[in-house]
C-alpha cells in the first residue's frame, strides 16, 4: 500500500529501504483516487520513532493512505525538535474542521499521573469528543486507550505492583469480530506500562466488547460502538529493539527496572531480541483499515 507523506519527512528514507511503498505529495495528487485519510495524534516523546512504527504498520494493504501528523498545542515536546514539529505536524485547531476516515491516538509515558494532571488533558478530551463526529473509526494505543476508556466510559486505570514490561501471550476471545480475523488462537504483543484497566470493570460494561486478553497482562484488545472506537492496551507497533532501548536506557540511569519478559533469548540482554509479534500487529492494522475504516467510510467525507 502506498503511504502518502511529505517529501522530506526523515523516516521516508527508512521506509523506502524496507521496500515499503511511500508516495510523495506530487505523485499522489496526480492519481485519480481518493486516499484514506488517517490522522495520527502522536503523544509519544520520541516522535520520529513512533512515526516510523505507525507508518510501517499501516503499509500492508493495497489502500492508499494519506497520513496527517497532529500534535497537542498545550505541551512542548522535550525529545523532538521544534523544527520537526513545525514542519511536519498540524495543530488540532488547524484540522478540527476536517473529517478523517481513521484516527490514531498513541500512548504517552504518563500513566503514573492522574489524567486530569496531564497538561494537555482538556485538549485531549476535546479531541476525543471530536472523533465521535468527525472520524469513522479511532484506534487508541496503550495510555491513549486507558485515557479514552476513562473519558468515554468512566473506568479509571489502577497502578500495577510492578511495571508490565515485556512480550506477553494473549488469547483471542471473540473470533467472530473482523478485527481479529486471521489471528491465531494465541499471539504475542509488547507491553510497557505501570497501570492497567481492571478486566472485571471492562467485562461489566456492556458497551465494550473484549476481543483478546492475557492472563498476565489483562485485556489487550477491546472495542465499542461496533468498531468506531478501538482500544489496544499494549504496543503492537513496537519494532524489535524498542524494549531493548528502553531497558538499557533506564539501566544506564540507575533505575530499578526488571528485564523485559519473554524478550531476550536465554534472558541475556546481550542476545538479539526475538521478534514474535510483527505478523499479528500487521494483521491488526490491516483489519482495522479494511473493515472499520475503508469499508465503513463514505467516498465523500
Amino acid at each position: 500500500m502506498p503511504i502518502r507523506v511529505q517529501n522530506d519527512l526523515p523516516v521516508k528514507e527508512i521506509l523506502e529501504q524496507e521496500n515499503i511503498f511511500v508516495m510523495d505529495e506530487y505523485r499522489a495528487t496526480h492519481q485519480d483516487i481518493r486516499p484514506i485519510k488517517i490522522g495520527l495524534l502522536n503523544l509519544m516523546p520520541l516522535k520520529e520513532d513512533t512515526e516510523l512504527q505507525i507508518l510501517r504498520s499501516l503499509s500492508n494493504t493495497p489502500i492508499q493512505v494519506d497520513v496527517t501528523f497532529v500534535n497537542v498545542t498545550n505541551h512542548v515536546s522535550k525529545n523532538t525538535s521544534a523544527s520537526h514539529i513545525n514542519q511536519f505536524y498540524e495543530s488540532f485547531s488547524a484540522i478540527k474542521d476536517q473529517r478523517f476516515d481513521g484516527f490514531i491516538i498513541t500512548g504517552a509515558p504518563l500513566e503514573q499521573m492522574e489524567f486530569e494532571e496531564v497538561d494537555y488533558w482538556k485538549e485531549l478530551v476535546e479531541i476525543m469528543e471530536w472523533t465521535k463526529t468527525n472520524v469513522t473509526s479511532t484506534l487508541h494505543l496503550c495510555w491513549g486507550a486507558q485515557a479514552a476508556i476513562y473519558h468515554h466510559f468512566g473506568i479509571n486505570k489502577v497502578m500495577l505492583p510492578e511495571k508490565m514490561f515485556g512480550v506477553y501471550r494473549h488469547r483471542v476471545r471473540n473470533r467472530k469480530i473482523p478485527l481479529v480475523r486471521g489471528f491465531d488462537d494465541i499471539f504475542y504483543a509488547p507491553h510497557s506500562r505501570h497501570t492497567t484497566v481492571p478486566r472485571e470493570l471492562i467485562e461489566a460494561d456492556e458497551r465494550i466488547t473484549i476481543l483478546a486478553s492475557s492472563e498476565q497482562a489483562g485485556v489487550f484488545l477491546c472495542m465499542a460502538e461496533e468498531g468506531k472506537q478501538i482500544f489496544v492496551m499494549g504496543h503492537p507497533e513496537y519494532d524489535r529493539i524498542t524494549l531493548d532501548t528502553e531497558y538499557k536506557r533506564d539501566k544506564a540511569k540507575g533505575m530499578d527496572i526488571k528485564m523485559p519478559v519473554n524478550y531476550y533469548p536465554d534472558d541475556d540482554p546481550e542476545n538479539k531480541p526475538v521478534l514474535t509479534w510483527r505478523a499479528h500487529a500487521n494483521n491488526l492494522y490491516t483489519n482495522w483499515l479494511n473493515y472499520y475504516v475503508y469499508q465503513a467510510t463514505p467516498y465523500d467525507l
